[in-house]
Formats: C-alpha cells, structure tokens, sequence
C-alpha cells in the first residue's frame, strides 16, 4: 500500500508558534500545547522503527499470549534498549524571559510557576524537601536560566548510542512514556481506547486498563500490588501522582488540562479512567500491606518483632533485621516465603525472649483474619490503631502513615477548576490496522483533527508538511549547535560538518533538527545545511540567508559565500530565513 501524500493543510498565522513547537517539543511547549503529547505518541506510532520491533525473536509468539503477558515482554524489550535520560544540558538553554514572551498570549507567568518546575514549581512538601532546582540540576544555572528539556521522538532516542557516554538508546520521562504507549499499540496491540497519557510538571506517565490497572513508569511498568509493595522502586514510582497536579490527561478522544477551561476529552472516558485509576491508587489494610508499609518507612521497623520458629525453639527477631537480610533473598517479609527467610538468618541476630517494647508482626496474621478493615470507617480505624502500642511512636502517627500508604488521591485536571467539554471525533485506530494503513487514516484527518495534523509535523516527513514551522524551530530553538561551534570560525564549522557521516537517523523524507545533527554527530546534506544555517544565522542575524534543496543537493547562500552538499532526501524547497519569512505578521 502506498503512503497517502496529500499536500499538507495550510495554516493561519497564529499558528506558527504551536505547529513550530511540534518539531522541538520541549516540556514547556507540551504545557502550553497540550495537543503535542497525544501527537508526539502518533508519530511514534508511524514511525517504522517501532514497527520493525515487531519481527525482533523477543516478541515471537506475541500474539498468542494475553494482553498482560504481552505488556511484560515489551517492558523488558525496553528496559534492555533505552536508558533513562535527564541530563539537562542535552538539549541546551534558553531563559525565562524569552520563553515569556513566545507564550504570552496562551499563559501567564504566575501560572507557569504553579504548575511548571523551570518557573518556580516545587510541587508538594516532598519537593520542597529535597531542593527541587537542586534535584534536577537546575542550581548550577542563574534563576532566570532554563534548560529547553526537549522530549525525544523514538528516532532521537535511538540516536543516543552515537552520543559520547551512551552505549544504548536513551530518553526522558516523556519521551519514554510516548515511546511506551506508542509501543504498547504497536507491539502488545493494545486498543487506544485503552491508554491514558498523565502528564504532571515534573513527570510524565500511562495508566493501562489492563486487569487492575498498569503504570508505565520511565523504562519500566507498575502493576497495582507492584505499587503497594513499599520497595524504593515503587515509591519513586507514586511521587508525581501522589505528590503532584496532575496537569494533562491525554487520550484518543482528546484531552483535559489543569489550567485550560476547555477540555475536548470525552466525558465518560475521562469518568471511567477516573473511576479505575482511583482504584488502582487505594488497597486494602492487611498483614501483607503491613509488611509492605513497614519495607517503605524503615524508620518505623525499630518498632515491631517477628517471632519464628528456628531449630525447634521459638526466636525472636527485630524487624529491621529481618528487612535488612531481604535485599540479599528470594524471600519476602510480606508474603509466604518470610519462614523461609527468617530460618536464613544468623544465629547470633536472634533473640531468646520477647524483645521489650517492640510490636509482634506476627500478631497481625491473627487479627487480620478476624477483622476487615474498611478504611471509611471510624471504628475499624480505632480498633486496628490500638494494635500498634510500641514505646518508640504513637499509634495514631503510625496509623496515619499507614493510610496514607494505602490510600493516594489523585488531583485531576478538573479538582482546579469546572471545565467545558467540548467533544471531538476519537482518534480510531485499529491495533490490526498496518502501519501504512493508520498514516492513511491520520492523513485523513488532518483538516478536521489538529492533533492529527500536528502528528504529522512531529513525525517530520517534509512531503507531508509545510517547511516554515520546520525552518522556525531550526533556527530560533537550537543551541547547542550554536554553543558546540562557538569557539570555531566558520571554515571549521563546515570542515565539521563535511567530516561527520551523511548518514540521517531519519528515514525517507523527514529531517533531523540542527541540534540532532550536532548532538550525534552525523546527518544528510540537507540536515547539515540547514544546522550551519542556524549557526550562521546566529553569527550573521543582518546578512541575508537563502536555502535551496533540490533532489540531490541542498546549498546555503550568504552573501557572496555559497556551501553545497550532496543529499539523498530528495526534497525539494527553496526560500530566503530571514526572520520575517519565519515569523508572518500576525503570530
């Protein structure tokens, strides 16, 4: 089947800044355009790249095991292939005040600072416990300083193995959360119906209704007794949702954002994800969920003993031990393999006697059995506090803890304010559907569906799109090109460029940005020159720049001077860049 090559649909000026961002896809451009991250995830879906996974020998058979089977082999496809990448100098720097004033027509200032962490966000007490700029590396530049945090599409991902420091691809959270919902309909052939993008300030998640819910969490995924299990894994895995708005939910009949009144979701698809994901967020009190607890806050084990039979005679235990010796076992405290665990352990931690002071786990199992606790009632919250009377804390303090250990309330985009739902068509793709048969259905869409047609521009086929909002991004949001070539004089750039391979991590028709070229080293003729026009661009902002792209060649002219190199793209385009062919009147 031949891909559709419709011309692309042509846009009114005030959309250059949103359809540009389409191409950079920065956190900041995501926030302000909340459209980007569904369509970030179609053009991953278009990709050929996640389509060849699917004759990979890992995913033979695939398609005779169950939806979960299926997500768990594509995890550790991706857990063996990608990284998980913040390093915040990647994608180079830009400020405050420019980012201001790209976006002042869409959101002010003291919005970004409640809900974006390169403005000022901290989140809740967890972030500012731990110095949120500090964690994130954003303290060694001024305040007025930001890095762009652009997020990757599965092409630049991949094309981390050529970067210095990386042996395998790599990706921050966004990226790989669209990389992984990309995938799971792709690869696990899970409906769309099924997936929802979550999207907080400072992370980036998929809820799955896939048996009691799935979260795909930066490389790996988290099942609901996953994230009750109280390991460091699993707690890193709640902070966004437990400690965070959540901003954006995205889903293929469209989305809600926190700040935004209108919302184009459909309604009883937002209430259903709602409704499962708040399951998923809140467990039942048990013995096993004590344990669990007791593994997340180790602070508290000094607290509680286990009793265990050893040698015929009856031990005593402190808990911490016991945790302790876990991290080195097969066996668990929380489940049926702690007699197990308890009867490796050495002779001399045990003790002979009821360790004073201290709670008996052991007593739980018993109590557990002969009461049910329902965490909306009163009386079984009193009566399961008095079980925790250790000298060293207050049963009420622990009982709290433990609630709150297994109970998370999500803060939906519609908790900040009422919101209009404005419906649009879904997105209706079909996992049986061809690769060439769902761009068919995308191109389509693309006069009636903005998020179809921004899907486009983020896959950068340049047959499919226009050039302006492409040339816009290249030479305003690039900087590490610039930075990379700062100390060069402008023969060297070029010997630079000349000397990397010409080899594009796209493939056919659609183009790396300047700041990819720089980063990994290589790229067709065509990506080269225009990478050195946005550093001459830079140099030379009064001197006129003209490129031209023919089948075989793309040329930049400044002045008299004139570079040419060969391409293998063959596209076609010819234009001047300067600022006002770039920017129109009226953006």
């Amino acid at each position: 089947m031949v891909i559709m090559q419709s011309a692309p649909p042509t846009h009114s000026n005030g959309h250059a800044e949103k359809y540009s961002s389409a191409i950079t896809l920065s956190d900041m451009e995501i926030f302000i355009f909340p459209e980007l991250l569904y369509s970030l995830m179609l053009a991953n879906i278009m990709s050929p790249r996640i389509w060849a996974w699917r004759d990979d020998p890992w995913f033979e058979g695939i398609e005779r095991m169950n939806p979960y089977r299926r997500i768990l082999r594509l995890k550790q496809f991706i857990m063996d292939k990608y990284e998980f990448n913040l390093d915040l100098d990647t994608w180079g720097l830009t400020n405050k005040e420019q980012e201001l004033d790209r976006f002042r027509g869409w959101v002010d200032e003291d919005t970004l600072r409640q809900s974006n962490a390169l403005f000022g966000y901290e989140g809740d007490k967890y972030y500012f416990d731990i110095d949120i700029r500090r964690h994130f590396g954003l303290d060694k530049y001024t305040s007025d300083i930001i890095p762009y945090w652009k997020t990757e599409t599965v092409e630049a991902m991949d094309a981390f193995q050529f970067r210095d420091g990386y042996q395998r691809a790599a990706g921050e959270c966004v990226s790989l959360s669209t990389l992984y919902a990309a995938a799971l309909f792709v690869v696990a052939q899970i409906p769309l119906d099924d997936i929802f993008l979550i999207a907080t300030p400072l992370h980036s998640q998929n809820f799955v209704h896939v048996r009691d819910g799935i979260i795909t969490n930066n490389r790996r995924i988290v099942t609901k007794n996953m994230w009750f299990n109280g390991t460091e894994l699993s707690y890193k895995a709640q902070r966004a949702i437990r400690n965070e708005q959540i901003t954006i939910v995205a889903h293929n009949t469209g989305y809600i954002h926190s700040v935004y009144p209108e919302a184009t979701i459909d309604t009883a698809a937002y209430e259903t994800f709602k409704g499962r994901l708040r399951e998923f967020l809140v467990t039942e009190i048990n013995a096993e969920t004590v344990a669990c607890f007791l593994r997340q806050e180790s602070q508290l084990q000094s607290c509680f003993q286990v009793v265990g039979e050893c040698h015929g005679k009856t031990r005593y235990l402190p808990a911490e031990v016991l945790y302790k010796y876990e991290h080195s076992s097969p066996y668990r405290v929380s489940d049926h393999t702690r007699e197990k665990l308890f009867c490796e352990i050495d002779e001399d931690e045990y003790y002979t006697a009821p360790i004073p002071g201290r709670i008996s786990m052991n007593l739980f199992e018993d109590f557990f059995k002969q009461h049910r606790i329902n965490l909306g009632n009163p009386d079984d919250l009193a009566r399961l506090r008095d079980q925790f009377n250790c000298s060293n804390s207050k049963g009420e303090e622990i009982l709290e803890d433990l609630i709150d250990f297994c109970r998370i309330e999500p803060r939906f985009p519609d908790q900040v304010a009422e919101k209009s739902f404005q419906a649009m068509p879904p997105i209706a793709l079909d996992p049986d559907m061809d690769r060439h048969e769902i761009i068919d259905a995308l191109a389509a869409l693309r006069t009636s569906h903005p998020i179809a047609d921004l899907a486009f521009y983020a896959y950068r086929d340049m047959t499919l799109i226009e050039w302006t909002p492409f040339l816009k991004a290249a030479l305003e949001r690039n900087p590490v090109c610039l930075t990379g070539a700062e100390k060069l004089s402008d023969d060297q750039v070029i010997e630079r460029l000349a000397a990397w391979p010409s080899d594009s991590i796209y493939d056919g028709p659609r183009l790396a940005q300047p700041d990819e070229v720089w980063n990994f080293a290589r790229g067709d003729g065509a990506e080269k020159i225009i990478t050195l026009a946005t550093i001459w661009r830079h140099r030379y902002p009064d001197d006129g720049l003209t490129l031209t792209i023919d089948e075989t060649t793309a040329t930049l002219a400044c002045g008299d001077r004139r570079v040419t190199w060969p391409s293998r793209k063959g596209l076609v385009y010819q234009g001047s860049l300067a600022p006002s062919a770039l920017n129109p009147v009226g953006v």
